[in-house]
């Protein structure tokens, strides 16, 4: 169906399970902290990294809470779905801003579940169970930027 479309080029390989963990981790820091979804990502086979700007450093306690609330939703087992839409039929809870400004009519959207939905291109799993366990390997606070940096890796 993907071939009906005329999306924009993707110019780089991601790792699914790392991709599709990356999805979860947003919507995860959106809801305990009201944050945005990342800008800043680097998502990889072996680790990963993604920044948040947030109000406050994150204590131990809410860095476990991450980690816990990660592998609670990718053992649930939620659903990867893809939906193309036009951009005057884009859910009132989905952004553009991110979007190039070249980018395609036709917007592809990634849902997990109920759980999340953004536009994407990337390639993902078919379920969250197929990600493996989360695991937050460290962190980092920028107390000047307001930027906290996890650094995690899925293990399969």
């Amino acid at each position: 169906m993907e071939n009906d479309f005329e999306l924009n080029a993707h110019n780089k390989e991601e790792f699914p399970p790392a991709h599709t963990a990356e999805h979860l981790l947003n919507q995860t820091m959106i809801r305990m902290f009201g944050c945005e979804r990342s800008t800043n990502a680097h998502i990889e086979r072996k680790k990963s990294k993604i920044s948040y700007i947030l109000d406050h450093k994150p204590s131990r306690h809410e860095e476990k809470e991450i980690e816990k609330r990660m592998n609670e939703l990718i053992d649930e087992d939620l659903p990867v779905t893809f939906e193309f839409v036009t951009r005057d039929n884009i859910p009132d809870d989905v952004s553009l801003d991110r979007l190039p400004d070249d980018a395609s009519e036709t917007i592809r959207l990634v849902r997990i579940g109920d759980y999340d939905v953004c536009p994407c291109i990337g390639k993902h799993v078919r379920s969250t169970s197929q990600i493996g366990r989360f695991e937050l390997l460290g962190t980092n606070w920028d107390e000047e930027k307001r930027s906290f940096r996890i650094r995690y890796k899925v293990v399969q």
